[in-house]
């Protein structure tokens, strides 16, 4: 992938080489920049990259005005900033790279981050031609992409309970005492990132790593260490670090992204289907839901089919964050043939196609024991939640109305 342009490079002093080699890697123009100007000059010449080629800041307030402008500026656009051992970020939504890595990986480095920046704009194009067409408004929610986040974290050491603490404040948060559950854990859900501590053999340590780099559907995943380690290059966002506090504000701005990019490919698809998918749960919204229930129901009658529908309720209340995370896991589990919503009480409706009463008390038993094992939970003191599940088959005489009415509280008990 190409380098888009222009290359806003912030330094204290002239930095012809790193320019020159921006310029000879098809990125143009190139713009230098010190701290004090780096504000003005993003400003002015919006970049679609920053490269902040030194460690170290001495003006405070310029680094937080450019810190704050990565963060507001749409689309987005990527920073790089270069990290020496344990010294805190300059500025903080910049995403670090090593004080020791070469030019080149540098500008690769550049190159993919940028990815990011053309689904960005890819998204905001698609949603106001929505909007011209069917006067239908797709946008990001509201708030931190980090807010919506979860992160996987594996350790025991004694800095387990720091970064636990610290990563629960921000963000959803599973925890792996060991490496062979955080293998499993990924295998049966997606987390927008990997948090290493300390407290686990070096051997089981590197044996995961090697996992995760040998897997292309982790390459990009954010994977942050606690401790000493040389960068693994097959990890594209790969953060290290020997102090936990500095390792999670490294590994910050990295998760955000990955956050964004998981937001902006959700609304994306709520984009290609007219706004019929929620940009936040990956499910149908429930207008959407009444609709394709009332056709599904046509469909059935007139090939002489049936099809069953399921509610997955909780009695505990679930936390915003939970919910969410309840419903996107589900929404990783619809087949072709099914659809399904959330309600405004975070129970959820779940249609299987083409499906009898006793094949789908299967399925809804096997999806109840997915949610209890794998979802978030509100309270990490207490067990695992489990959903109660109530079914229905579709009957000659229904309506919407009627087929919802019957979902009556008779729970499927999760296995």
């Amino acid at each position: 992938m190409s380098l888009q342009g222009p290359i806003l490079i912030v330094t204290g002093r002239p930095a012809g080489a790193l320019s020159q080699a921006f310029t000879d890697a098809g990125a143009a123009p190139v713009i230098e920049a010190s701290w004090a100007g780096a504000a003005t000059a993003m400003a002015e010449a919006k970049p679609a990259a920053i490269v902040i080629s030194e460690p170290d800041c001495d003006d405070p307030e310029a680094a937080e005005a450019l810190s704050r402008l990565i963060l507001e500026t749409e689309p987005y656009a990527p920073a790089i900033i270069r990290v020496r051992d344990d010294a805190p970020l300059a500025a903080a939504n910049a995403l670090p790279i090593s004080d020791d890595a070469t030019v080149e990986q540098l500008i690769a480095r550049v190159s993919w981050t940028q990815r990011l920046r053309t689904l960005h704009s890819t998204v905001l194009v698609r949603a106001q031609a929505l909007k011209n067409e069917r006067n239908i408004i797709a946008e990001l929610p509201a708030g931190d992409p980090l807010d919506d986040a979860t992160v996987l974290l594996v350790g025991r050491g004694r800095h387990h309970a720091t970064l636990s603490v610290a990563v629960g404040e921000r963000m959803g948060i599973i925890g792996a005492l060991s490496v062979d559950t955080a293998e499993r854990c990924l295998a049966a859900r997606e987390v927008d990132g990997v948090l290493i501590g300390d407290g686990l053999p070096v051997s089981s340590v590197e044996s995961f790593l090697y996992t995760l780099c040998i897997n292309a559907h982790y390459r990009d995943l954010p994977v942050g260490l606690l401790g000493v380690s040389a960068d693994i290059a097959e990890l594209a966002n790969f953060v290290r670090a020997r102090d936990p506090h500095v390792l999670l504000q490294r590994m910050l701005p990295v998760l955000r992204a990955r956050a964004l990019e998981t937001a902006l490919k959700r609304l994306l698809r709520s984009i290609e289907c007219k706004g019929m998918i929620d940009v936040q749960t990956g499910l149908l919204n429930q207008h959407a839901f009444g609709l394709a229930l009332g056709l599904a129901i046509e469909d059935a009658s007139e090939r002489g089919t049936v099809f069953s529908l399921a509610c997955f309720s909780f009695e505990q209340a679930l936390d915003r964050r939970t919910g969410l995370d309840a419903a996107r896991l589900v929404s990783q589990l619809v087949r072709n043939t099914d659809f399904a919503c959330q309600q405004d009480d975070n129970a959820i409706l779940f249609v299987f196609g083409d499906t009898s009463l006793r094949d789908a008390h299967v399925a809804a038993r096997r999806l109840a024991s997915v949610l209890k094992h794998t979802m978030l939970r509100p309270d990490r003191e207490r067990p695992n939640l489990s959903p109660s599940v109530t079914l229905a088959t579709l009957k000659r005489d229904d309506t919407p109305l009627t087929l919802l009415a019957r979902v009556a509280p008779r729970p499927v008990a999760a296995a």
